[in-house]
């Protein structure tokens, strides 16, 4: 399925579901205008509403399960999925970073859509989100980088944080005509 017209993603509904948990992830039109995330963590659930919303993602998210722990995990890993497949295969700019300000709070964020998935973070923020952001770039296979630069208010750090990753992805997501990389495009097959 191709992008529609002006737009940079594919129409993607990802579930995933265990005995532990149900997460259904919808990406595109079907998801409405206004992002809208449940997860059992209100303080995740509005930063990765920030992420969408300042990284132009049209975004639903619902999470339901036995455990906090699982639900915030399961909620990453199959929102990480869909963002990999709504991008497609196009060439991307790949590479985006951005800093944010929120009041006493400075956070800077440095994202490449590489394939190669690894997580810096910095160790300031709350466990549960650097859970949250490892599980997230696991699974749509990105390297992210999060430096808290200042700020004492947990809730301003975290949402600067969000806000700064959805700016990076912004600017890593935007089509190109052709892969950046010295390989080019990579195809993988079985063997």
């Amino acid at each position: 399925m191709r992008p529609a017209e002006g737009s940079a993603w594919e129409e993607r509904k990802v579930r995933r579901r265990s005995r532990e948990t149900d997460v259904l992830v919808t990406i595109g039109r079907a998801a409405g205008t206004v992002p809208e995330v449940r997860l059992p963590d209100p303080l995740i659930a509005h930063g990765v509403e920030s992420f969408a919303s300042w990284g132009g993602v049209p975004l639903r998210l619902e999470a339901k399960g036995d455990l906090h722990h699982h639900v915030v995990e399961d909620g990453a890993l199959a929102l990480g999925r869909a963002l990999r497949e709504a991008l497609g295969a196009a060439p991307r700019h790949r590479v985006g970073s951005a800093s944010v300000p929120m009041d006493d709070a400075l956070v800077d964020v440095a994202l490449d859509l590489s394939d190669r998935p690894y997580a810096v973070l910095d160790e300031r923020l709350p466990v549960g989100v650097r859970h949250f952001l490892r599980s997230l770039a696991t699974e749509a296979r990105w390297t992210v980088h999060v430096r808290i630069r200042a700020g004492e208010d947990e809730h301003h750090v975290v949402e600067a944080a969000f806000k700064a990753l959805g700016l990076a992805f912004a600017a890593a997501a935007r089509p190109l005509d052709r892969p950046r990389s010295r390989k080019g495009s990579v195809e993988w097959s079985g063997g």
